[in-house]
């Protein structure tokens, strides 16, 4: 692979440990012959006149030829929309607590130094593409690397929600929620409500109901050209949102239609070890005691 020389740094330094990595990863890097590029938010933490700063994420991805992160999974999956968009393999050392996404842990680091000489390999990564078309708000387009979620809000109600499928009626849910995920997501929160583990370098859209209460409760695989609809109906106001990758809540309107399909883009992340998945997601529930 092509040697990348210019790194864009993003540590989460609300993680333990993170300032303290970010450090050791800079003088990996650096004595490796790579540049280092943040957020201009970084400054006052980093008082280094060899880092360049960038005023926003956007603009320091599209200035570099990869992007390291250091935090969590929610860290890589921020960072992951920016890498995407522009078109940048993605690194992520883990700080957090599984870290399925990420592919160093803190005792690794100095495996950063193949990132120059070209010693890596990249695997692709499907993103969803999610549509809100919104009687409140007009329409709004949200990228996603693990998943959608349809829920309730503070209220203890079920929800009601219509699936369809290439504008072909599927099924009607009465649930806490939906989740629609890509096979990256099928390891966080639809693993938890009952959903498959799919390989993440498959291609595939993964909806997963949360404590539905009808017959048509199991998860459901589509294929990747799939186009999901997901109407909510109403019954006596109950709140209902959507959550984007668990950071980003949009109210949900009377006649809003969150639309899913597969995204033009997609993550690219870096890899640098010869494990499998499987032997990854063994080992980290393994780990914690899961």
């Amino acid at each position: 692979m092509k040697s990348l020389e210019k790194i864009a740094l993003i540590p989460n330094l609300t993680k333990n440990g993170a300032y303290e990595a970010s450090l050791k990863a800079i003088t990996i890097l650096r004595a490796s012959g790579c540049k280092i590029s943040m957020t201009s938010n970084m400054k006052e933490n980093y008082n280094d006149d060899d880092i360049s700063f960038h005023d926003s994420h956007q603009l320091l991805v599209e200035a570099c030829d990869a992007v390291v992160t250091i935090g969590g999974d929610g860290t890589i999956i921020h960072a992951a929309k920016h890498a995407a968009i522009a078109r940048k393999p993605l690194l992520g050392i883990n700080m957090g607590r599984l870290g399925f996404v990420a592919e160093l842990e803190p005792n690794e680091l100095t495996m950063l130094e193949r990132l120059l000489t070209g010693d890596y390999t990249t695997e692709k990564r499907q993103m969803l593409k999610i549509t809100l078309k919104s009687a409140c708000g007009g329409e709004r387009t949200y990228f996603s690397l693990n998943d959608a979620v349809i829920s309730r809000g503070s209220q203890t109600k079920l929800i009601e929600l219509d699936v369809s499928l290439h504008n072909s009626y599927i099924c009607h849910y009465r649930a806490d929620g939906l989740i629609i995920s890509t096979p990256t997501g099928s390891s966080a929160y639809a693993l938890s409500a009952g959903g498959p583990v799919i390989e993440p370098s498959m291609f595939c859209i993964l909806m997963t109901p949360i404590c539905s209460h009808s017959l048509f409760s199991k998860p459901v695989l589509f294929n990747p050209s799939s186009e999901i609809v997901v109407n909510p109906t109403y019954v006596d106001g109950t709140e209902m949102l959507l959550t984007i990758d668990g950071e980003i809540s949009i109210p949900l309107c009377r006649s809003d239609s969150v639309i899913i399909t597969t995204a033009e883009v997609y993550t690219e992340l870096i890899v640098l070890k010869d494990k499998t998945f499987y032997r990854v997601l063994k080992d980290k529930f393994t780990e914690r005691g899961l």
